[in-house]
C-alpha cells in the first residue's frame, strides 16, 4: 500500500492496523485424526457385516436354486382302516376304557427327494382331550414310494368332559360311530442326493369318525380318509 502524506501529520499513515490472525486450537481425540483401536474395531465389524450378508445371499440362492431343482411336494398320509373295539367312558370317575387300531399309508411323490422320519409319535383325542400317545417306528421313504404304518392305542385314561362334550360322548354311544382326532408329531429330514436337510417338525391331523367293533360285529364301515400335513 502506498504511503499518504498528510500535512498536519508528523509521519506517514498507513491506514488501519491489520488485526494478527486468529488462532486455531486442535484437541487430540478429534476432528481428523483417529484412534488405531477404534479405526481397527470400525474396520473389522464392517469386514464382519459384509462377510455375513454375502454367505447369507449365496445360502438363500443355493436353497433357491435346489428348490428349483428338485421342487419338493408335501408327502402324503392316508388312514386306511381302523378297528375300535372298546370305548367305554365310566361316569363315576371319569375313566375311558379303549382299543384302538390305526393302519395309515404314507405316500412320497418326490422323484429326487428321500425323507428320513427320525421320529413319530401318534397321539389319540376325544372331545379335544387327550387320551393316549404311542411311538411308532423310525424309517427311510425312498423317492415315489408308499409304506405302510400302523398304530395301536389300548389301556385306559381319565377324561375331564364337560356337559357338551359328554352329551357328544352319549350321542355317539347311541351311533355306534365315535369321532376320534389321530394327529403325528414327527421330525423328518429330507434327502437331496447325498445333500441332507436340517430336521423339521411337521403334524399330520386326522379326523376320523371311527365304527365300534361289539363281537366281531361292526357298525357301519370305516371311511378311508387322507390326513392334513402341517408344515409348523
Amino acid at each position: 500500500m502506498a504511503e499518504t502524506k498528510q500535512p498536519h501529520l508528523n509521519g506517514a499513515y498507513y491506514g488501519p492496523s491489520v488485526p494478527p490472525p486468529s488462532k486455531t486450537y486442535h484437541r487430540p481425540g478429534r476432528g481428523g485424526s483417529c484412534n488405531p483401536f477404534s479405526c481397527l474395531m470400525s474396520c473389522l465389524c464392517t469386514c464382519i457385516c459384509q462377510i455375513l450378508i454375502t454367505i447369507l445371499v449365496i445360502v438363500g440362492i443355493a436353497v433357491f436354486v435346489l428348490w428349483l431343482i428338485f421342487r419338493p411336494n408335501t408327502v402324503k398320509f392316508y388312514a386306511t382302516d381302523a378297528t375300535l373295539t372298546e370305548f367305554n367312558l365310566n361316569n363315576n370317575n371319569n375313566m375311558l376304557n379303549y382299543n384302538l387300531a390305526l393302519n395309515f399309508t404314507v405316500r412320497n411323490p418326490n422323484r429326487r427327494i428321500g425323507v428320513y422320519y427320525d421320529r413319530i409319535e401318534a397321539r389319540a383325542y376325544y372331545q379335544g382331550e387327550r387320551f393316549a400317545a404311542v411311538e411308532l417306528p423310525r424309517f427311510y421313504q425312498r423317492r415315489k414310494s408308499t409304506n405302510s404304518l400302523s398304530a395301536e392305542f389300548r389301556g385306559q385314561h381319565i377324561v375331564s368332559l364337560g356337559n357338551r362334550e359328554r352329551s357328544n360322548y352319549d350321542g355317539d354311544r347311541s351311533s355306534g360311530v365315535y369321532d376320534i382326532e389321530v394327529r403325528l408329531y414327527m421330525r423328518i429330514r429330507m434327502r437331496f442326493g447325498v445333500v441332507r436337510s436340517p430336521r423339521v417338525k411337521p403334524n399330520v391331523e386326522c379326523d376320523l369318525r371311527i365304527p365300534l367293533s361289539a363281537n366281531g360285529t361292526v357298525v357301519g364301515g370305516f371311511e378311508f380318509r387322507r390326513c392334513d400335513f402341517d408344515w409348523r
